[in-house]
């Protein structure tokens, strides 16, 4: 246990210097908050009357979701066993970590993916295992198998990857997972699934139904396209007792009764949601078409965000966004990645893109081969 003079008590070294999450930064009234991946619509009429019919907050929610686990097993072809309700999908990647590694095991995942990795595998107390992305942002998926050894106890595939955008192709994880253990978890995290155009990308719901790799897990949202992020409420889809695994590390009562009837609502009104989410893919790809014309080498972008690969100049481009009233989330030394939010926020987007990239180095990786200076 640590003794450093700062904390009064004996806490873990690797907990002791693991920084705490740090979520995007909260913008003022006259600035576009581009730094969380939220969906800039407000819910939908038909959820806030739900949310406004469910006030009996005296008394505890259904500790397991029991209506929205039935609505999801019916839509993905399953068993209410073999569906997780949890406090948005990172808090069951948390409950599955713990299940299945501790000290002397290892959890594999790409990097830079989902800041949260990281510490998901510390405070399990096990190793985490980081996998560089290719150069084109994407996992490299032949990598993260060659990374396995008898230590491993989990793998994260994040698709499309938060922060950088690319997806997993659907050819590119049947191999990856055919040369998995089979007794290795395999999460399968697609949070932004529902921004997804590309027809190649991977399909948890195909990959399930084949039935062929119990050893996988899939994790959605309904804090991105269906516009839930306050409530906190995600889900898994998987093997029973994997997912009872999961549940016996889980927080009890975590999902409150107000995101399971909003969760609920939103799958009601789900023809207008993805109205608005092919909205905001439409917004996304004229955006990052924008920014790769002012030439920047923009990843191929299929979440709702884009990734501009800044490497060491993120601090002092991500400061140019601020003072313009754009409030992105610069992850110092690689990047930044900007939301994709309301319109107005395009061109001023673009603007201050453009006014940055002649400031950076010649040969700088964030710069198209293309562009000359």
């Amino acid at each position: 246990m640590t003794d450093a003079p700062d904390i009064p008590i004996r806490v873990r070294p690797e907990i002791a210097a693991l920084p705490p999450y740090k979520q995007g930064r909260q913008a003022g009234s006259d600035a576009f908050k581009l730094s969380s991946n939220e969906n800039p619509f407000d819910p939908l009429p038909g959820v806030v009357e739900a949310l406004q019919s469910t006030t009996a907050v005296n008394r505890y929610p259904d500790a397991s979701a029991a209506r929205l686990r039935e609505r999801l097993a019916a839509r993905f072809g399953v068993g209410p066993d073999e569906v997780h309700i949890g406090a948005g999908s990172v808090s069951i990647l948390a409950q599955l970590v713990q299940a299945t590694a501790g000290p002397g095991d290892e959890v594999i995942y790409a990097w830079r993916s989902f800041e949260a990795y990281p510490w998901l595998a510390i405070v399990a107390g096990a190793k985490g295992v980081q996998v560089p992305l290719t150069e084109d942002a994407r996992h490299d998926l032949p990598a993260m198998a060659a990374a396995i050894t008898d230590r491993t106890r989990a793998v994260i595939v994040c698709s499309p990857n938060n922060p950088t955008g690319p997806i997993v192709t659907q050819a590119e994880f049947d191999a990856f997972v055919a040369q998995v253990p089979a007794d290795v978890l395999v999460m399968l995290d697609e949070a932004y699934s529902e921004f997804v155009t590309d027809p190649e990308a991977v399909d948890g719901a195909r990959v399930l139904a084949s039935g062929a790799h119990p050893n996988v897990v899939v994790l959605r949202t309904f804090s991105k396209a269906f516009g839930l992020a306050g409530l906190r409420v995600g889900y898994a889809i998987g093997h029973r007792r994997i997912l009872d695994a999961a549940r016996s590390t889980s927080i009890p009562l975590s999902v409150t009764a107000q995101a399971e009837v909003a969760a609920i609502a939103s799958l009601d009104a789900e023809a207008d949601l993805l109205a608005r989410v092919a909205e905001i893919a439409e917004r996304r790809d004229r955006l990052a078409d924008a920014l790769r014309e002012t030439g920047w080498r923009v990843p191929a972008a299929q979440g709702n965000f884009v990734w501009l690969p800044a490497g060491d100049e993120t601090l002092s481009v991500g400061q140019a966004f601020d003072d313009a009233g754009l409030i992105v989330r610069p992850f110092a030394g690689d990047g930044i990645r900007i939301s994709v939010g309301e319109e107005a926020a395009v061109q001023r987007i673009v603007a201050v893109a453009a006014s940055v990239i002649d400031d950076l180095p010649a040969g700088h990786r964030g710069i198209q081969a293309s562009v000359t200076r």
